[in-house]
């Protein structure tokens, strides 16, 4: 969900607390995610749905996903600078993700579903947001070992779980 990829990148920042007037009626005080949206969108990372609705848990599309890792990165001082062209292999990219999915693509964040499609309304599941925010960090979780059933150690996803694990980012849904 939206208040899941918040999450996770805020707890890869250190879980800063802000300042900050929260304008989303739909974030509960008390929620797990809150800090993390007032976060987020304090710093420009995320953005509301609407002025007033966040959409914490609706659905994070693939370029919703690959905006949000982009800002953070942005706010590490990453990111292109200056004028900067890159022709995306994919052809669905819509214009306001281009420059995200451009540096994601480029810094091997994320790839394609296909040669030419990105898929960027695509549902972005925890598995793949892990995966990105791994890939981004550019970190070696190759030696680390995973504790849930779920995730088989020769998974996609199992060393990138294993990162988020040992980063403290996520400790799964439960304790195995």
């Amino acid at each position: 969900t939206r208040a899941q990829i918040v999450a996770f990148l805020w707890r890869a920042a250190g879980s800063p607390v802000v300042n900050y007037l929260m304008p989303f009626t739909d974030v509960d005080e008390g929620a797990y995610y809150a800090e993390a949206v007032r976060w987020a969108a304090s710093t420009g990372i995320a953005t509301g749905l609407t002025e007033t609705t966040f959409g914490t848990n609706d659905v994070c599309t693939r370029a919703q996903a690959a905006t949000m890792i982009y800002r953070y990165a942005q706010a590490q001082g990453k990111g292109f600078t200056g004028a900067w062209m890159f022709l995306l292999p994919f052809t669905d990219v819509p214009e306001w993700a281009y420059e995200s999915v451009a540096w994601c693509y480029m810094n091997g964040v994320t790839t394609g579903v296909s040669e030419t499609a990105f898929a960027p309304r695509n549902d972005c599941t925890r598995a793949q947001i892990v995966a990105f925010l791994y890939r981004a960090s550019g970190d070696d979780a190759s030696n680390l070992k995973l504790r849930f059933t779920d995730v088989p150690a020769n998974a996609w996803c199992a060393e990138a779980v294993a990162w988020a694990v040992s980063k403290g980012i996520t400790n799964g849904t439960t304790a195995t």
